[in-house]
């Protein structure tokens, strides 16, 4: 069987990866899974882990982390000159505090049921996200697999990732900082350009993506296939406080859309402009700000599931 390289995140899931690496570690074994493991020890160190690896050689990874890691992983995979992508699997052992993009698969959050899944290698092509975006007013392209997010949703994601860096995270935390954030956030003029459609308003929040979930099991983006060669947007335009307040419940069942202020879209592209700075987030990762410019690629990644999405 062809060695597996495993890109393991120790701070994923505040440090639960590095507590049950050993017990991780020995049910690869038990189900014959032979591998080789590597750690990341600083941010975007995936990136370059898995970049470095393929190069060498290896076309099957696992990643032990979370949606951040899986991110980081697909951009060292989109990032080396070895493989065609398509051509590399990748495998997940859930050990984020979202789990999104395991949760769109159907992978489990135990690890003996993931790795019974990566033993049997059903695979999927899905596709994927590029971006174009800023940082610091330079320019820098990032690959997402799930979703990304803008105004409010960024704003959100930075606050939980700081207290993730602290060791403090997780869903509680961005539950708790969607309702604190709105007392300081004001929304930002906007003009996307969906494909050949053209619209304009007050963005409150802003999704993009591949998959449906996001925040722990949002369903920001109800309506995503993630092989069907399309991106899936969902703007809110200005709203009122009182009106988040009383519809984050509806944001588990996708039910939000319904409301008069949240529109929905596909398309193959999508370029945002904003009259002040919007920041953005990539699977749950702070990146930089507007403008932005999206784009899909079709049935680009091989990726190991637990059922069809």
């Amino acid at each position: 069987m062809e060695e597996w390289l495993v890109i393991a995140n120790p701070n994923a899931g505040r440090r639960k990866a590095e507590k049950d690496w050993k017990q991780i570690s020995s049910l690869l074994i038990k189900y014959d899974i032979p591998f080789k493991s590597v750690f990341t020890e600083h941010r975007d160190h995936a990136v370059k882990l898995a970049r470095k690896y393929i190069e060498a050689g290896f076309k099957k990874i696992i990643v032990v982390g979370g949606d951040g890691t899986f991110n980081e992983t697909v951009n060292g995979v989109f990032g080396q000159q070895r493989f065609p992508p398509e051509e590399i699997t990748l495998g997940m052992i859930p050990v984020g505090t979202g789990n999104d993009w395991a949760r769109m698969f159907h992978i489990p959050f135990q690890y003996k049921g993931a790795i019974k899944i990566i033993r049997n290698e059903q695979t999927y092509l899905q596709d994927v996200g590029k971006v174009n975006y800023f940082n610091s007013d330079h320019p820098v392209v990032r690959y997402f697999v799930n979703m990304t997010g803008m105004g409010y949703d960024a704003m959100v994601a930075q606050k939980t990732n700081k207290q993730k860096e602290k060791g403090k995270g997780g869903p509680f935390s961005y539950m708790l900082n969607i309702f604190t954030s709105l007392f300081s956030f004001k929304n930002v003029r906007y003009e996307i350009t969906i494909d050949d459609q053209r619209i304009r308003g007050d963005v409150f929040s802003m999704n993009v993506g591949i998959c449906k979930y996001n925040g722990g099991g949002m369903m920001q983006l109800p309506f995503a296939d993630p092989a069907d060669g399309l991106l899936d947007v969902t703007v809110i335009n200005k709203v009122g406080r009182f009106t988040i307040i009383r519809n984050v419940r509806n944001l588990y069942d996708g039910s939000f859309v319904k409301i008069p202020q949240v529109k929905t879209y596909q398309g193959r592209t999508v370029t945002v402009e904003s009259v002040r700075k919007m920041y953005l987030e990539a699977d749950g990762e702070s990146l930089g700000h507007s403008p932005f410019r999206f784009e899909v690629i079709p049935r680009s990644l091989k990726v190991i599931i637990g059922g069809l999405p």
